[in-house]
């Protein structure tokens, strides 16, 4: 089975009311964990890289893993590129392989991100290929991306519906609360699901996306502390909030900082209790299976897309 886009899955996740899992990846063992938590759950998946992982591995590299995880598991996969920044990086990806690119102008004046992701979408269409964009900002760090609490801003419902109208977007990351990074929330979490409600409302059967979704799982953040690391006050999204969003027309729920506490914990956990151990598969082994057995609770009792193939 060839990569896919993400069309069918959006299109059967919004009707079946649930959310597809879009997990960040940056090298084999990753890739490996959140495959076979798929192909065990029999979910949807999506596998997405960003720009700081593909400078990291390279393109080719990332490309021929996750098509060895496609021909190994048998599962449709759709390859997306996560917060492209400009035309030029998301041509290279339609290119390159890839079956869905994010171009994200959100730092951009409204007009000038309209105008950015038509051009985007011109061209990936062309090639078969579907566009996801961004409306509003979202607080916190992700690899490149990195806006200031103060400079953020919600989704404007009926900025929503103009920009899918002028764009012919195939799917809308927005802003209801959530933030890039592990320190999301300083009091108590909240998102605006009434903003969420009346977008979805104003743009029927239409896929929209949640960033900065890791639910920054609270064992991770101990065992990592516990084991030498320092990751204070971090705090996530509640898991029954991200069920909720599935509900209400959410079709993508993005996962990257879970992956990366998942496996900084497992490593950090094997190397003070196996000081003696140098090679790198005794220690990444645990680590993988953290990976596949997290991805595995997400894709159940998260997303709610088990069984969805």
């Amino acid at each position: 089975m060839p990569l896919v886009t993400s069309t069918e899955m959006f299109k059967k996740a919004y009707e079946g009311k649930y959310a597809v899992g879009a997990f960040n990846v940056n090298n084999m063992e990753i890739i490996q964990g959140i495959v076979e938590a798929a192909k065990v759950e029999q979910a949807p998946l999506i596998l997405q890289v960003s720009a700081g992982a593909r400078k990291y591995a390279s393109h080719i590299y990332l490309m021929k893993l996750v098509e060895a995880a496609v021909e190994d598991s048998g599962l449709p996969i759709c390859l997306h590129l996560d917060h492209g920044e400009d035309f030029e990086i998301c041509k290279a990806c339609v290119d390159g392989g890839f079956t869905s690119v994010m171009i994200d102008g959100s730092k951009h004046s409204f007009e000038d991100n309209i105008e950015l992701t038509k051009r985007v979408v011109d061209y990936a269409h062309n090639k078969g290929v579907v566009v996801e964009a961004e409306l509003g900002k979202l607080a916190g760090v992700e690899d490149a991306v990195k806006v200031d609490a103060k400079d953020a801003t919600y989704t404007d419902p009926d900025q929503a519906v103009e920009f899918v109208e002028r764009t012919g977007v195939d799917s809308l990351a927005i802003a209801i609360g959530t933030s890039h990074g592990a320190y999301k929330f300083k009091g108590k979490p909240e998102l605006d699901f009434a903003r969420l409600e009346k977008i979805s409302n104003m743009l029927p059967n239409f896929p929209l996306v949640l960033h900065g979704a890791s639910t920054v799982i609270p064992s991770f953040v101990e065992e990592c502390n516990k084991f030498g690391g320092k990751i204070d006050g971090a705090q996530g999204v509640p898991e029954d909030m991200l069920l909720k969003a599935g509900t209400f027309g959410v079709c993508k729920i993005n996962i990257d900082t879970d992956l990366r506490l998942a496996m900084t914990a497992s490593v950090r956990k094997h190397l003070m209790e196996h000081p003696g151990d140098f090679d790198p598969r005794q220690y990444l082994k645990p680590a993988r299976q953290a990976i596949q057995d997290m991805v595995a609770h997400k894709i159940r009792n998260v997303l709610n897309c088990s069984n969805r193939l």
